[in-house]
């Protein structure tokens, strides 16, 4: 077939021919790659240096390229700073605050045009892929705004003299592994990240894009994945981990999904720590307008809004606080935020379907008693540490609607100053109709009492306050208020009624009503609360509204002052009968003593 083919005179030449132009191609492609190499590391060399100022170098082993497929293929690739430029530049105050390291084995560039960077001085590729780079950075907190050189000059301008232009379609790094050393703590912090990509579109550096705001590293979009992060706190006491994390330049988005925080077993944090241990899991977070850039540089948090959507927050109030001795007004939101090592601003947080459960052991009743705000939605404003933010308003404001006990409504508005030393603050709000048995779950472990029957209409609160006192209005109606009065059973491991104390407390202490009447004048109650230096934020809260809502329903301070004398004088006498009784079985051992005495001397001989 192939003779029969070759028999013509013209099919023969055309053979001929094809055979010497691939045989030509052959070989040019063998002396283009013979001398490629070298002048690619010359151009790569002189970029490098002259777009960073000297401050990094590049070397790689070898190079490839395959005019047919018009693909170059780096090998050995290590980009690393020089110490001396570095140094010289930060006793100048001109370092920058990252220094990076990369090693890659293997750089394919496809889709490019080796002629136009020979003849053109034009570097156009297509794609750039890095198969499984290792990059390690520092960061040092030399300087908290942009430094320039002397000469001032943009990327483009560094690199006019080599080249007119550098365009990359797209650049892809996968299964990038990254050691992040921070230094600019009082600790080395160092976090290592595996199972992350990043992508670059649309590279462009050129007369236009030199000051082109728009781009990022003068990329259209720049988007870093990660996947499965897990990681330790400092201490030891927590665990965070995240199923995914998604930054895109071009939305100025960070996107995490899957995120949780979870301590140790109960047991170990407590012997550990004297604070509260948290729990906390949040379906998805996203922060819009994130100021990645800024961030990066120098550890600037800046953000339109943060979204927060769906998930939980478990607090359990540490039983050995009161040992510690140290004043918690750390609790305090205010100065907890004034605390964070970071310049900070976003504008609004928004809370989406989160429950809020706190939980506190009571040692009398050997118990654990849980409150829970669940569904809880709602807004935060102008949270920021920026003392240029500060200054133009210094008031966090808080707006949330939330389920007490998964049952009744509560409104609830809250404002903080973020610059009073006094850390003045004030809240107010209404929680609507709710069945008031509901709450058993935490007054029978905490307070010992069960509540049969009541039924709750409303309960408001107006209260203003600081770091150390409180004053406001409180006004609590309900109706047919009952309630039980326990003991703890040692037998049975269980919390057991007091018959003739809950008798007393329904007859004579508890009012069963509020108001009296259907159309008579509720009761209300202005308090006035002065917080001990061991009582946290929202445990003051509570012994606030605590102190209007107690003689409300009876338990005003002149009856809770004879209940304890009656307690204390029951337990008086209780202790002289357990006195007595103890003298009566000593007085009766004695005379046992003395007649087995008398028996014993009348048997001697």
């Amino acid at each position: 077939m192939v003779l029969k083919f070759l028999k013509h005179k013209w099919q023969r030449v055309t053979a001929w021919v094809l055979l010497i132009l691939t045989a030509l191609v052959l070989i040019l492609a063998f002396f283009v790659n013979l001398y490629w190499s070298p002048i690619l590391a010359s151009k790569v060399k002189e970029v490098v240096l002259k777009s960073s100022d000297s401050l990094y170098t590049v070397n790689f082993s070898s190079a490839e390229l395959h005019i047919l497929r018009g693909t170059i293929v780096i090998f050995n690739i290590t980009l690393k700073p020089d110490t001396a430029v570095y140094n010289r530049r930060n006793k100048q105050h001109l370092a920058p605050n990252n220094l990076v390291e990369l090693h890659v084995k293997r750089l394919t560039l496809s889709h490019i045009h080796p002629f136009k960077l020979y003849f053109q001085r034009r570097l156009e590729i297509g794609e750039i892929a890095v198969d499984e780079p290792v990059i390690n950075v520092s960061y040092q907190l030399n300087h908290t705004r942009d430094t320039v050189l002397k000469q001032n000059k943009t990327a483009w301008q560094k690199i006019s003299k080599s080249l007119h232009s550098i365009h990359i379609g797209t650049i892809l790094l996968g299964d990038v592994k990254l050691m992040y050393k921070d230094y600019s703590g009082n600790k080395l912090a160092i976090s290592e990240l595996k199972e992350m990509n990043l992508s670059a579109n649309d590279l462009l550096i050129d007369s236009a894009t030199q000051t082109d705001r728009s781009r990022m590293l003068y990329c259209k979009e720049i988007i870093a994945e990660l996947n499965n992060y897990t990681a330790n706190s400092a201490n030891s006491l927590y665990t965070y981990k995240f199923n995914h994390l998604k930054l895109s330049t071009l939305t100025s988005q960070l996107n995490i999904e899957g995120l949780s925080l979870r301590p140790v077993n109960t047991g170990e944090f407590f012997h550990k720590s004297n604070r509260d241990r948290f729990t906390l899991r949040v379906d998805s977070i996203q922060l819009n307008h994130f100021d990645f850039l800024n961030y990066h540089k120098y550890r600037i948090i800046s953000a339109s809004n943060l979204i927060l959507t769906r998930g939980s927050v478990e607090i359990f109030g540490n039983p050995n606080h009161f040992q510690d001795g140290t004043d918690k007004i750390k609790s305090y939101p205010s100065v907890g935020l004034s605390k964070i090592n970071a310049d900070m601003k976003i504008d609004t947080a928004l809370v989406r379907h989160i429950d809020v459960l706190y939980s506190e052991y009571n040692k009398k009743s050997d118990k654990t008693g849980t409150i829970s705000f669940n569904n809880t939605n709602g807004r935060f404003l102008n949270i920021t540490t920026n003392q240029a933010a500060l200054q133009k308003n210094n008031i966090s404001a808080v707006q949330l609607t939330s389920y007490f006990m998964n049952r009744g409504r509560l409104n609830l508005e809250a404002a903080f100053n973020l610059t009073d030393k006094s850390n003045t603050f004030t809240y107010k709000g209404a929680l609507g109709v709710m069945d008031l048995k509901t709450v058993n779950t935490a007054t029978m472990p905490l307070s010992m009492v069960k509540i049969t029957s009541g039924t709750l209409k409303e309960l408001s609160f107006d209260i203003k306050a600081d770091g150390t006192k409180s004053h406001g209005k409180v006004l609590v109606l309900y109706n047919d208020l009952k309630v039980v009065i326990l003991k703890e059973d040692t037998v049975f491991d269980n919390l057991k009624r007091r018959p003739i104390e809950s008798l007393y407390a329904n007859l004579f202490i508890l009012k069963h009503n509020n108001p009296d009447v259907a159309s008579g004048m509720p009761r209300s109650f202005y308090v006035n609360g002065i917080r001990e230096p061991k009582t946290p934020f929202f445990k003051f809260m509570w012994q606030t509204l605590l102190s209007g809502i107690k003689p409300a329903i009876g338990l005003d301070k002149k009856t809770e002052d004879t209940i304890v004398a009656m307690k204390s004088n029951k337990a008086i006498k209780k202790q002289n009968r357990k006195i007595k009784k103890e003298k009566r079985i000593k007085r009766r051992e004695a005379r046992r003593e003395k007649r087995v005495e008398r028996k014993l001397l009348k048997n001697e001989p």
